[in-house]
């Protein structure tokens, strides 16, 4: 095997069928076919819609990405596949594929954390991840607090959501506006005419919050505030003024993510940030979060928006990770978790 293994990434936890192929560090193919569409007239992600367009799209989506890589599938050393957490049947559709794949190939077979593999993409822009590191991850249905020591023998979890996601209170918020799903890039454009006007609460950083929740999330109660604030104007006639609401309560979240971030960096005396997941593309986040850090010394690293989203290649680039450190492959009998813990890097056996 060469010094830089030759992975092909196989992503399906949720609506993005996500194929991407790396070697060592370097990005060569991050083929995509999302469901979003099929989603959006029911406001969120149907999983039995996700599972059928993953069957659907997996073949060629393997074969697009096949063809943008220059590659065979008998070229490839590895081939790495999300096995949890995730949406059950989306996952085993993935993690069917994989096997069948590595089986017909005879290719070493490695399924890995999802949480864990948007903390990888990074590598693809920023070359080796420093450990330790601290990782920031956002998204629809996680918003989690790392610390890396070993991206390839498990991570550390700091701090968690305990009710909704940041990026779930996004979709939440944006449907409340009457903007489109997924919420994230309709509240980020509108955010840019708006003002920050109202103060909408910041869960989970009060003086009391120090000792149990420290580095938890909370944004349930934040789209509570939303949605009575925009009620009572309409309840009185007055307009609700969209823009102003979004980036109010768009700097509510970014607030709160940034500020537990930088503290857990400085609790823990690690000098370097990574943010991944889906909200990670958010324009206000990654600002906040740079203008923060460098205040603090902290170097903060946010991969360019297409790879924050759902995608292959950050499956491909934990692979590739797996593979150089000699990490042991996964056999056949793999399973899908739907619940696989963050501590868990590699799945394990069924």
């Amino acid at each position: 095997m060469t010094a830089e293994p030759l992975v092909l990434g196989i992503e399906t936890s949720c609506d993005e069928t996500g194929v991407g192929i790396v070697r060592g560090h370097t990005l060569l193919a991050d083929a995509v076919a999302s469901s979003v569409e099929q989603h959006a007239r029911f406001g969120g992600v149907v999983p039995e819609v996700a599972s059928r367009a993953h069957l659907e799209a997996m073949v060629p989506t393997v074969r697009r990405a096949l063809d943008t890589a220059g590659v065979k599938l008998a070229d490839v050393d590895a081939i790495a596949v999300t096995a949890g957490p995730g949406l059950a049947g989306a996952l085993l559709v993935g993690v069917a594929a994989a096997k069948a794949y590595a089986l017909a190939a005879g290719k070493p077979l490695y399924g890995v954390n999802h949480l864990a593999a948007h903390v990888a993409v990074d590598s693809l822009e920023h070359g080796p991840l420093p450990e330790p590191a601290v990782a920031l991850l956002v998204s629809g249905g996680h918003s989690s607090l790392l610390r890396v020591d070993s991206l390839a023998h498990g991570v550390t979890p700091l701090g968690a959501t305990i009710d909704d996601a940041a990026g779930e209170a996004f979709d939440k918020v944006a449907r409340l506006l009457g903007l489109p799903f997924p919420g994230g890039l309709p509240i980020d454009n509108a955010a840019r005419e708006g003002q920050i006007t109202i103060e909408f609460p910041r869960g989970l950083t009060g003086p009391r919050d120090q000792a149990e929740h420290r580095f938890d999330f909370s944004f349930s109660g934040l789209k509570t505030a939303v949605a009575r604030w925009v009620e009572a104007r309409e309840r009185s006639g007055e307009p609700v003024p969209m823009h102003d609401v979004a980036a109010s309560f768009q700097e509510a979240v970014c607030d709160v993510l940034t500020r537990k971030a930088i503290d857990a960096c400085a609790s823990q005396g690690i000098e370097t940030l990574v943010i991944g997941g889906g909200v990670a593309a958010n324009s206000r986040l990654r600002a906040m979060a740079v203008e923060r850090a460098s205040a603090k010394g902290i170097a903060v690293r946010v991969p360019r928006p297409k790879l924050c989203t759902d995608n292959g290649a950050m499956v491909a680039a934990l692979g590739s990770h797996l593979v150089a450190a000699g990490v042991e492959e996964g056999r056949l009998d793999l399973p899908a978790d739907s619940a696989m813990p963050i501590t868990a890097v590699v799945a394990a056996h069924g």
